[in-house]
C-alpha cells in the first residue's frame, strides 16, 4: 500500500508521541492506532492493527532495555508474567482476526473507571515500594494477570500498559516507577506475540511499520529517561491522565456503537 509523504510524516509524529507515552506508563495505542485509522481510512483494519504492533514492539523493547539499565527489576517475576502474556496475546490476536472487538469494550470501560477511582482514592499508592505478596503468590498474580492482560492486548489493545502498571502497583505493591519498568518487559512480549500472528496472516504494512517503529523508538527513549529522572510521583500523575483519557475514548466508542 502506497502512503504519501505527508501522511507518513503525520503518522511518524504520532508514533513518536505514542512511544514516549508508552514508555512512561502505557497508553501509546490511544495515540498511534487512532492516527492510523484516521490517516489511512481505506486500509483494512486488521492490517492497521498489525502495523501498529510492528511500530510498538520496537519502542517497548527499547524502553525495557533503558529501564533495566537504570531501575532494579525483578527479572524472575517479569519473565513469568511475560511468558503468560505472550500466550494470552497470541490467543487474543488470533481471535481479533476472526471477530470484532466491540464486545469487550463495555467491560474494559467499567474496569478502567474502577482503576481510576481506586488510584484517585489512594494518593500514596505506588509512590514507594510496599511488597504485599510472597514470591509464590507474586508469580501466581504474574501468570494469571499476565495472561488476561496479554489476551486483551492481542484482542483490543489500547491501555494494556496501564492495566499492567496498575496490577503491579495495586496487587503486588511495586512503586509506579518499578511497575512501569516491569510492564515494558511484559508489553514487549505481548506485542511480539500479536505481531507474529498478524504477520503470519499477511496483515502488516512493513514499510510503513518500519518508519513508524523508528519514530516510536525515539519517543520511547525520551519517555523512559523522563520517567527515571522524575520518579514515581510523576509517573502516577501521567498514569491518571492516561487512564482518564482511555475512559473518555472507550465511553465514546461504546456510545457510538449503541447509537449505531
Amino acid at each position: 500500500m502506497d502512503v504519501g509523504l505527508q501522511d507518513l510524516l503525520v503518522l511518524c509524529l504520532f508514533a513518536f508521541l505514542a512511544g514516549g507515552l508508552d514508555a512512561v506508563v502505557g497508553g501509546g495505542g490511544l495515540v498511534q492506532l487512532p492516527a492510523l485509522l484516521v490517516v489511512l481510512p481505506g486500509a483494512p483494519v486488521v492490517s492497521l492493527l498489525g502495523t501498529n504492533k510492528l511500530a510498538s514492539v520496537v519502542g517497548t523493547a527499547s524502553a525495557a532495555v533503558t529501564y533495566n539499565r537504570r531501575v532494579a527489576v525483578d527479572r524472575r517475576t517479569a519473565a513469568w508474567m511475560a511468558g503468560a502474556a505472550f500466550a494470552g496475546s497470541g490467543a487474543g490476536a488470533l481471535l481479533a482476526t476472526q471477530v470484532g472487538s466491540d464486545v469487550l469494550k463495555p467491560v474494559v470501560l467499567v474496569a478502567l473507571v474502577a482503576v481510576l477511582a481506586y488510584t484517585l482514592r489512594s494518593p500514596s499508592l505506588g509512590e514507594v515500594e510496599q511488597l504485599r505478596l510472597r514470591a509464590g503468590a507474586q508469580r501466581g498474580v504474574a501468570l494469571v494477570g499476565g495472561a488476561a492482560i496479554g489476551f486483551y492486548d492481542g484482542f483490543v489493545g489500547p491501555g494494556t500498559g496501564s492495566f499492567l502498571v496498575f496490577l503491579l502497583v495495586g496487587a503486588v505493591g511495586l512503586s509506579f516507577l518499578h511497575a512501569s519498568a516491569t510492564a515494558k518487559v511484559v508489553n514487549t512480549s505481548t506485542n511480539l506475540a500479536a505481531l507474529a500472528l498478524f504477520a503470519a496472516g499477511g496483515h502488516v504494512l512493513w514499510a510503513l511499520g518500519a518508519a513508524m517503529a523508528a519514530a516510536n523508538l525515539a519517543g520511547s527513549q525520551v519517555g523512559a529517561r523522563l520517567a527515571v529522572r522524575r520518579g514515581s510521583a510523576w509517573v502516577r500523575r501521567v498514569f491518571l491522565v492516561v487512564v482518564g483519557a482511555l475512559v473518555v475514548r472507550l465511553a465514546y466508542d461504546v456510545l457510538s456503537s449503541a447509537a449505531g
